[in-house]
């Protein structure tokens, strides 16, 4: 099968949502065309496929859209599922989902109020930026304890091996932690952190941040993951 027969990844290396997304793409096995997109200067064939603009964006070989990470995870891990992500070792699996959906709304929130306080703010009855940003910060740092505590007590998020839960909120952590370094690195959540360091320095995140120039409609297909 040549590339250009492959199902079409729509991707931003930094965004946490399509990173989660190439994590179980790659640990799946499923092979696809990528396409890197500028958010800057979105392409129109990603517009047309998607019209909210958002990556990741994945395509199929039967035309099917899948415009939601969560959902291209589960795609991806529903052909093959190699690590048993979708099957946690402790918990349910609503459980498992429902600590996602808690990142994705209240903590994600809170780490875009930290990150860029100046756009959000107004939102809010704050007139300094910095102390915005202090106040998102300590509601974020309450999940990041609740984290903690349960990595603590399993090694993983839901038992003695990562699942779902594990890949898709690391990236959302990983960003936070970008913010302030020195003050993440202080913070009395030593299970966390050696849960984010353990997952930086893993080959599948690794096999997942290469760089590629952004794509073009004329541009040769790209495979991901790339072969090793």
């Amino acid at each position: 099968m040549s590339l250009s027969d492959l199902p079409v990844l729509y991707s931003f290396r930094r965004c946490p949502y399509a990173m989660r997304a190439r994590l179980a793409i790659a640990a799946s096995g499923t092979v696809c065309q990528l396409r890197e997109v500028v958010l800057r200067d979105k392409p129109e064939a990603l517009l047309q496929a998607s019209p909210k603009g958002t990556v990741p964006v994945v395509v199929t070989v039967d035309g099917e859209v899948i415009d939601e990470s969560l959902d291209i995870m589960r795609w991806a891990l529903a052909r093959n599922d190699p690590g048993r992500w979708l099957q946690p070792e402790r918990g349910e699996v609503s459980e498992m989902l429902e600590l996602i959906g808690r990142n994705d709304s209240d903590f994600k929130h809170d780490l875009d109020c930290y990150k860029y306080p100046d756009r959000h703010q107004h939102c809010e009855d704050f007139t300094d930026a910095a102390d915005y940003a202090a106040r998102h910060r300590a509601q974020a740092a309450r999940w990041l304890q609740e984290l903690d505590a349960r990595i603590a007590a399993q090694g993983y998020l839901m038992g003695s091996r990562p699942c779902l839960a594990d890949m898709a909120i690391a990236p959302f952590v990983r960003q936070f932690a970008q913010v302030d370094r020195d003050w993440f690195d202080a913070q009395p959540w030593p299970a966390l952190s050696r849960w984010l360091a353990d997952w930086l320095a893993s080959p599948l995140l690794a096999s997942i941040m290469h760089k590629y120039p952004a794509w073009t409609p004329e541009a040769e297909p790209v495979r991901f993951p790339p072969q090793q």
